[in-house]
């Protein structure tokens, strides 16, 4: 009975792969292959009852409030051109000496990371605005486009990730189950501030990482990164004015929504309202949010978040179905007896969530793959927040990876014909790897995850 689950695991990813809407397919096939196996006397339908109550549940849930504020958030930020006026004013702090264009890109990808958290917008954004201009100045066309996909990602682990927050609600629950089945009925919790502060660090040092490799090439190989011609050159008049009206507003919306919650003064939930409400006032101090603009950024936050709350809830018919038939106990044995203990158990679902985000999106990931799997490796004596950490950067490492990745098909999207996709490809490779070496750095020294949070929050 318990191998059927892995059964009902395989259709649902044929189901997927075949294009069918990921919320439905979700219940529908949980729904389907459960009432065929009732009809066989190998499911029990009862199991189905405790189904109100998880739905109850998500409704109730305080966290995940955060997650339709922090889209409103970034879309509102994005609608005010935030991206546009950074790259514009760090371009000609930076843009002058070799790599100095890239080195902004960067820069402006970790700022918003911190404040929009949209990935595909970051990315589209950024190769509409730097690529042209670093493919004018000289720059081989795959270091330009690989420091664009990567820098866009960093969206994916820098806080106030989504993928954070979902992370953060799993692993909650997750972490709950896994100190009630080792016998300790007063468990301690992991919240979403935890993720954030332990995000903290690793994403500073990815950045780090970016920008030295960077620098490297420029003076390695100072063809591929040339400073721009003279004639490209902005003014540098007034330039100081310039970088604290583009930095100052950004930077006070990052220290008000990530300072308010490391410091402990706000929740995530209650950062973000702050957040959004500070992004409304960027905005309208920009003149940049027309009552129509305002429309479409309430239409683009319902859409999305519905698709996260509707995947949501079609992931709790497959869990509940998935436990019907022993599921869980099936991944526990699984995990349990591979070699390398708990090491090798992670090892394992790193590799299989790394294929799936080449064919799935990390909402689906999150909620299928580790709400399953997180119980069991936490159990193991895991860390919940390095586990989160971890996971959230091996699926930044999936979004970036060729042939799959979507950060490619962004750009690919906008960049001119003369950026051949093999260029893209190719340019995402050093990046990829200097992420597998934080990997590298996190699996040897997972106080780069853990020092922050135990520091705050003890």
């Amino acid at each position: 009975m318990e191998w059927l689950s892995l059964l009902l695991f395989v259709l649902i990813i044929v189901a997927l792969l075949a294009g069918f809407p990921v919320a439905f397919t979700l219940a529908g096939v949980s729904l389907g292959f459960a009432t065929i196996c009732s009809l066989f006397g190998v499911f029990d339908m009862t199991f189905l009852e405790a189904l109100p109550n998880r739905l109850f549940g998500a409704m109730q849930n305080q966290t995940l409030v955060a997650v339709p504020l922090f889209i409103f958030m970034g879309l509102v930020l994005e609608r005010a051109r935030i991206a546009e006026s950074l790259l514009e004013t760090l371009g000609q702090v930076f843009g002058h000496g070799r790599g100095g264009i890239a080195i902004a890109v960067v820069v402006v990808g970790a700022l918003l990371a911190a404040s929009t958290g949209i990935v595909g917008a970051t990315v589209v954004t950024m190769g509409l605005l730097s690529l042209p201009a670093m493919l004018k100045s000289g720059y081989d066309p795959r270091i330009a486009s690989g420091t664009i996909c990567a820098s866009g990602t960093l969206g994916q682990i820098i806080p106030p990730s989504i993928i954070l927050v979902l992370l953060g609600d799993v692993l909650s629950s997750a972490y709950q189950q896994a100190q009630l089945r080792t016998g300790n009925f007063a468990p301690q919790s992991v919240s979403v501030g935890d993720l954030f502060a332990g995000a903290m660090l690793p994403g500073l040092v990815l950045v780090a990482l970016y920008i030295g490799y960077l620098l490297v090439v420029a003076w390695l190989q100072p063809h591929r990164m040339p400073p721009p011609p003279a004639e490209l050159q902005a003014s540098t008049d007034h330039l100081g004015q310039r970088l604290f009206g583009a930095l100052f507003a950004p930077l006070a919306l990052i220290v008000a929504v990530l300072g308010s919650i490391i410091a402990g003064f706000a929740t995530p939930t209650e950062a973000a309202g702050v957040g959004a409400a500070g992004a409304l006032l960027i905005a309208l101090a920009r003149r940049s949010l027309s009552l129509a603009r305002l429309r479409e950024v309430m239409q683009a936050t319902v859409r999305l978040s519905s698709m996260v709350f509707i995947i949501l809830l079609g992931a709790s018919v497959f869990s509940l179905v998935f436990r019907g038939f022993g599921g869980d106990v099936l991944i526990h044995d699984l995990l349990s007896s591979l070699p390398g203990g708990p090491a090798g158990a992670l090892a394992i679902v790193m590799l299989v969530m790394f294929l799936l985000g080449f064919i799935i999106d990390f909402i689906e990931i999150i909620y299928v793959v580790v709400a399953v799997v997180a119980p069991v490796l936490l159990a193991m004596g895991i860390d919940p927040v390095w586990l989160g950490v971890v996971m959230a950067i091996n699926l930044q490492t999936s979004f970036l990876t060729p042939p799959f990745g979507f950060a490619l098909f962004y750009l690919r999207g906008v960049a001119p014909p003369s950026v051949h996709t093999v260029d893209i490809y190719r340019g995402a490779v050093p990046f990829i790897a200097l992420q597998l070496a934080l990997l590298v750095v996190l699996w040897l020294w997972p106080k780069l995850a853990t020092w922050l949070p135990g520091l705050i929050y003890g």
